[in-house]
C-alpha cells in the first residue's frame, strides 16, 4: 500500500461520509475474561459516538510504513489452506454476520491479551484496577470510484467494491473520582471514576488496499509503539513469525555498521549514509503513489563504496548484515536513520544538529588529541543568551 491509498481509505471513516455497515465489539479483562459483547449498525449511532468510533479505526490506519504500519504477507499455501487466512476471509465475506467466525476471533484476541499479560503477577485488587480491553471489529464495502488516466473520477464506470475489515484493540483504563459541574444545580458534585477507552495499541486492516483493489495476500498491521509490535497478535492472528521491531531494526543496523567498518567508521561516513538515505526518503515521500522505500544490503554497500570504504570492510558489512537480518532482507529506510535528527555524543557532551546542516560538524586531531568541531556562525546562544566568540 502507498500513502495515497491509505488516505483514500481513511476518508471513508469520516462521519460525514457514507459510513461502514456494522461495528462489533468485545469488552474483556486483561486475563481475556469477557465482560460484554455488542453489535451496532453504524447508521444507528448518535453522531458523537460515531465520531469516537471512527477516530479509533482511523488511528489503525495512521503512522509511518515500516514503523507503526507493517505489511503482513500471506504465502500461497496460507491463502489456500491456512486457518488464520480462512478466518479473516470468513469475517470479511460475511460482513461480520458469521457468528462462529466472530466467536473464533474473540477467542484469539483473548488468547493474545492473556499472552501479553501472562508475566504480570497481580493481587486481586491490582487485577481489578488493571486495564481492560475493548476489541472492535468494523466491516465496510467501499464502492471504489473509477479513475481515468488523468486521475479524474467517473462514477458511472465504477465497478469495484472493496470489502474489508478493520480491527482495533484499545486499552480501557479506570479514571479518578472528580468534581463536575451540574448546570441545573449551579453547583459541583462528585463523579465516580469511569472506565475510559484509550487509543488503540494494535489492530489491522484485511485485506490490503493496493492499486485500488483487494490484495488478499497481505494485511496491514498497526502497532502504537515502534518498539513493541505485540508479538502474540502477529503469531496468533496471522500465523506469522513476529517482525523485528522498528527500534530494534535501527539499533541492529547501527551495530552492524559500527562492527563491520571498525576504524573506517568515521563521522564523514555516517554523515554520508545519513544524508543519502534521508534524500531518498524525501524523494519517495513526495510521490504519494510510490510504495514505502525499502533498502537492501546492496544499496548500503554502494553508499559505503562511494565513501571510500575498503573492499574488506564492505565484505564484512555484507556478512554481518546477513547474520543479523538475512541475505535477502530489505529494511524500511526510515528504520536505518532518523531523518529529522543528527546527533553527536561523547561521554560528557551531546550535540544535536539540523540534519540539513550536518556538514557543519567535523573532526580534527590537534596535538595528538581528537576534537569535534562545529562551525559557529554569528548567532551563538548559550543557555538562551546570545554570546560573542573572540580570538
Amino acid at each position: 500500500m502507498n500513502q495515497k491509498e491509505l488516505s483514500e481509505l481513511k476518508r471513508r471513516l469520516n462521519p460525514d461520509k457514507r459510513n461502514p455497515s456494522v461495528i462489533r465489539g468485545c469488552y474483556m479483562t486483561n486475563l481475556g475474561e469477557r465482560i460484554a459483547e455488542f453489535s451496532k449498525p453504524v447508521y444507528s449511532l448518535p453522531m458523537e459516538e460515531n465520531e469516537k468510533y471512527m477516530a479509533i479505526f482511523k488511528k489503525v490506519l495512521t503512522g509511518s510504513f515500516g514503523q507503526s504500519l507493517l505489511p503482513v504477507d500471506f504465502s500461497a499455501q496460507q491463502v489456500m489452506e491456512g486457518e488464520e487466512h480462512a478466518l479473516l476471509s470468513a469475517l470479511r465475506e460475511s460482513a461480520l454476520t458469521d457468528g462462529d467466525a466472530v466467536e473464533q476471533l474473540w477467542q484469539k484476541a483473548a488468547e493474545c491479551i492473556r499472552s501479553e499479560h501472562a508475566h504480570e503477577a497481580q493481587s486481586i485488587d491490582e487485577a481489578q484496577k488493571a486495564a481492560h480491553y475493548l476489541v472492535l471489529l468494523l466491516h465496510d464495502g467501499y464502492d471504489v470510484p473509477y479513475k481515468d488516466s488523468n486521475d479524474e473520477i467517473d462514477r458511472e464506470r465504477s465497478s469495484t467494491v472493496f470489502h474489508y475489515i478493520l480491527m482495533a484493540v484499545c486499552p480501557v483504563k479506570q479514571g479518578k473520582d472528580a468534581l463536575y459541574y451540574l448546570p441545573a444545580d449551579q453547583d459541583f458534585h462528585n463523579r465516580s471514576a469511569d472506565w475510559i477507552v484509550g487509543a488503540p495499541e494494535t489492530g489491522f486492516l484485511f485485506p490490503a488496499f493496493e492499486e485500488r483493489s483487494a490484495n488478499i495476500y497481505q494485511a496491514l498491521y498497526y502497532t502504537k509503539s515502534n518498539g513493541d509490535p505485540h508479538e502474540a497478535f502477529m503469531q496468533i492472528l496471522f500465523g506469522n513469525e513476529p517482525l523485528m521491531p522498528a527500534v530494534q531494526q535501527k539499533e541492529t543496523f547501527q551495530a552492524v555498521l559500527e562492527e563491520a567498518l571498525e576504524e573506517e567508521c568515521s563521522i564523514g561516513v555516517i554523515q554520508s549514509v545519513h544524508d543519502t538515505v534521508c534524500s531518498m526518503i524525501e524523494e519517495r515521500k513526495a510521490d504519494k503513489t510510490a510504495q514505502p522505500l525499502n533498502l537492501t544490503k546492496g544499496d548500503v554497500k554502494t553508499m559505503l563504496e562511494s565513501c571510500g570504504i575498503s573492499e574488506e570492510k564492505q565484505t564484512a558489512f555484507e556478512e554481518k548484515y546477513d547474520q543479523s537480518f538475512g541475505s535477502f532482507a530489505e529494511l524500511p529506510a526510515v528504520n536505518m536513520v532518523t531523518p529529522k535528527r543528527f546527533q553527536v555524543e561523547t561521554a560528557s557532551v551531546s550535540i544535536k544538529v539540523d540534519p540539513a546542516h550536518s556538514d557543519l560538524v567535523q573532526t580534527r586531531i590537534i596535538d595528538g588529541k581528537c576534537y569535534i568541531m562545529v562551525l559557529a556562525d554569528d548567532n551563538v546562544r548559550v543557555n538562551g543568551v546570545s554570546v560573542r566568540i573572540r580570538e
